[in-house]
């Protein structure tokens, strides 16, 4: 699979976008963060994380010292304000569960989940079992690595169902200022017409 960074541009802070472009495990907790907040805020988690897990630089998340690290404590991380989440407590145990599987489970590299995939099936089946990953996020996600990162097995654009075409309508198609406000635009008046993100265009 490729391992060139990615394009995407969603948090306004450059040093943010390119952790969630060159980082797996950043990349994933962003998606996971994803949800009840701004698609900036949640993206923008992993950098504060990362900063202030003690990495100055802000280059990594290492998904396996916060699996070491005692639940509670990490969740006061996430709770220091200003907070990752709008719930940063349930949100923050999330992020502990999850890096506690990528430990387990992939080298604590986020990378290796997708790493090696044959198909999109197969890259969907194994995000649809990371904890917080339910069956849209986990279709958005594939569209992210398939439109984002360069991960395009056999069959991604079917294992991203409406993610997977050209309607600018997740973090997928985000890559500039320019689309991220196209995105938002679209996400409004799917909202206005009280259609969902994966309905067709208005």
């Amino acid at each position: 699979m490729p391992t060139a960074a990615g394009t995407i541009h969603i948090t306004g802070d450059d040093a943010a976008d390119r952790l969630l472009n060159t980082d797996g495990t950043a990349l994933l907790v962003g998606m996971l963060l994803d949800q009840q907040v701004p698609m900036e805020w949640a993206f923008a988690g992993p950098s504060t994380l990362s900063r202030r897990l003690g990495d100055g630089t802000g280059k990594r998340l290492d998904a396996g010292r916060i699996a070491a690290m005692p639940v509670d404590d990490f969740v006061a991380i996430c709770c220091t304000k200003p907070a990752i989440h709008r719930f940063p407590a349930s949100m923050g145990r999330r992020v502990h569960e999850l890096c506690c599987v990528l430990a387990a489970e992939y080298r604590g590299n986020g990378q290796h989940v997708w790493r090696g995939v044959a198909t999109g099936a197969e890259l969907l089946g194994r995000l649809r079992a990371l904890p917080g990953f339910g069956p849209e996020k986990a279709q958005i996600f594939v569209a992210v690595l398939g439109k984002r990162m360069g991960v395009q097995p056999q069959g991604w654009r079917e294992a991203a169902g409406k993610f997977g075409d050209d309607v600018p309508r997740s973090v997928a198609d985000i890559h500039d200022a320019a689309s991220l406000a196209v995105v938002r635009e679209w996400k409004k008046a799917q909202k206005a017409a009280g259609k969902n993100k994966q309905d067709g265009p208005l």
